[in-house]
């Protein structure tokens, strides 16, 4: 078969290529570390790694949310720390306030203290978070929840939601409270009734908190005392207007229990004849109206200390309440935290798995890729040479 010098041209030039496209492909290829270049390389291996990369990067973003998360999270905790602290320091002052000793000077003086805990209250119950948001007007992130008309007279503008965000493919996490549920549905009383003495009672008796011992009836009742050793215990209406007597005549005993619709309660001291107590149903009083009537409660002149005492009880019931349920949304919230954590760990876990596996799938394997490298190049070199060698081949070297 004859080969023309063109062809043989051709061919050495070919093979030199070759071999230098070789050789480069391996430079680079250790220069980046990656085995797979070009989808050509490995078609299979190079989609897969292009599936896993997505994964990661989605991944990824869910660490960043998780963050976030956390973030907002933290800061809500960091102002239901600072709600719980006041409360506790409210009752606190309530608890000051039932000495014996104190005089209508003193008394005003917890007010003044008060009202600026009052001020504290209403700002923190209105604070934002660091991109401007209120923290506690649900889904309505750019309005301030709660708007005051008069001292007491606060009303929540907001909505029910609560705020979620991504943390993983399948779990969305809850990042903020609606402030109706932390500030205005608070149950006052003992939360089943709240019992009180009628204004303008001219005995000393002082009627306890109670306590429900079964689930209360929903019905209002009034304690009448027809002299200041003996009473009867009235169901009402709304408007106080007496629908039956269950108990009628009964002896009074200071201290004594008094049983109606399910609770039971004490009332101490020397009542008048004329005098009345009320029990009702447990109804909503927000935080705002029970600080403010507190506070109205201690800076009332002259002094009725047995009015002041019962006004004491139910004040310090209903801040109880109040705490108890700012306590269970930090509990919330701190169950909350640590779950973000936990799927943060878990989503690193799994960062971890996706580097390995695009390790495998398109790392580059040193050792082989320096030899196949050497390989091409003594390649290259015999290449050359051997053309060197052809280039010089003629007939006329032999005539």
């Amino acid at each position: 078969m004859r080969i023309s010098t063109n062809t043989i041209y051709e061919l050495g030039v070919t093979s030199m290529q070759q071999q230098a496209s070789a050789m480069a492909k391996a430079q680079q290829q250790i220069s980046t570390g990656r085995r797979i270049l070009t989808p050509e390389d490995d078609p299979v291996a190079a989609a897969r790694v292009l599936e896993v990369s997505q994964a990661k990067s989605l991944n990824q973003q869910y660490d960043v949310n998780a963050n976030s998360a956390t973030s907002a999270l933290g800061l809500e905790e960091a102002i239901l720390g600072g709600v719980t602290n006041l409360l506790q320091d409210v009752h606190t002052t309530a608890v000051t306030a039932r000495g014996p000793l104190l005089d209508h000077t003193s008394l005003s003086g917890l007010a003044a203290g008060l009202r600026g805990r009052y001020e504290e209250l209403l700002g923190l119950a209105n604070s934002t978070d660091g991109n401007g948001q209120y923290m506690f007007s649900g889904f309505k992130g750019s309005i301030q929840p709660f708007s005051q008309t008069s001292p007491g007279d606060v009303k929540y503008i907001g909505d029910q939601g609560q705020r979620l965000i991504q943390i993983s493919p399948t779990r969305q996490m809850a990042v903020s409270d609606s402030g109706s549920d932390i500030f205005m549905q608070i149950k006052n009383g003992n939360g089943s009734f709240v019992t009180a003495a009628t204004p303008g009672n001219t005995g000393t008796g002082l009627v306890s908190a109670g306590s429900a011992l079964t689930a209360y009836d929903g019905n209002n009742y009034q304690i009448s005392f027809t002299s200041g050793t003996t009473y009867d215990i009235n169901q009402v209406d709304a408007g106080g207007a007496i629908i039956a007597t269950p108990v009628s005549g009964a002896t009074y005993t200071s201290g004594s229990a008094i049983a109606v619709g399910g609770g039971e309660f004490a009332i101490t001291g020397a009542p008048a004849g004329g005098d009345t107590f009320t029990v009702k149903p447990s109804t909503n009083e927000n935080l705002f109206t029970t600080l403010n009537n507190l506070i109205t409660a201690l800076e009332k002149n002259p002094i009725n200390k047995t009015e002041l005492q019962n006004s004491l009880t139910n004040a310090l019931s209903s801040l109880d309440n109040g705490l108890a349920q700012v306590l269970t949304v930090r509990v919330s919230v701190g169950t909350r935290m640590q779950e973000v954590e936990a799927v943060k760990f878990t989503g690193q876990d799994i960062g971890l798995q996706y580097d390995q596996t695009l390790s495998t799938l398109q790392d580059l394997d040193y050792t082989k890729a320096i030899t196949d490298l050497t390989r091409y190049q003594v390649g290259l070199e015999a290449a050359q040479k051997s053309f060197q060698k052809t280039q010089g081949m003629s007939l006329f070297n032999y005539i």
